[in-house]
């Protein structure tokens, strides 16, 4: 998610949609079991906590007027520290946590469809 192109704004409507749409999620796997909200949980929070991490990360260096190289190594840094942390949590939830893989990949991957799809949906509401 490249926050950075949108104003803090709008990365917050889409992080807040993010966090609603894997809490719901989550609210609707609990209805099958406790172990499958749980896994629902820990598949949207390693999808939504790298994005918040790198929407601070991005809006911290935005404050800022660096150098114009420097824009670009901040942005890479940002997005791999985002893939590193992505990576960390989705080991911890299936291998500490021994989550449910179905109910972990569906919110995992509902929470980036809302990462590609909403800013186009907010945009268009802007204009």
């Amino acid at each position: 998610m490249s926050v950075s192109l949108y104003s803090g704004k709008v990365a917050r409507k889409l992080l807040f949609l993010q966090f609603m749409t894997f809490v719901l999620i989550s609210a609707a796997c609990s209805f099958k079991g406790l172990a499958w909200g749980a896994s629902a949980l820990a598949g949207g929070l390693a999808a939504w906590l790298p994005s918040v991490m790198f929407m601070l990360f991005a809006l911290r260096h935005q404050a800022q007027t660096p150098a114009p190289g420097r824009v670009a190594w901040s942005f890479a840094i940002g997005e791999g520290l985002k893939v590193v942390i992505t990576i960390f949590l989705l080991i911890v939830a299936l291998g500490v946590f021994k989550a449910e893989f179905i109910p972990l990949g569906l919110t995992y991957l509902a929470v980036l469809v809302v990462q590609i799809v909403a800013p186009a949906v907010i945009n268009s509401y802007r204009t």
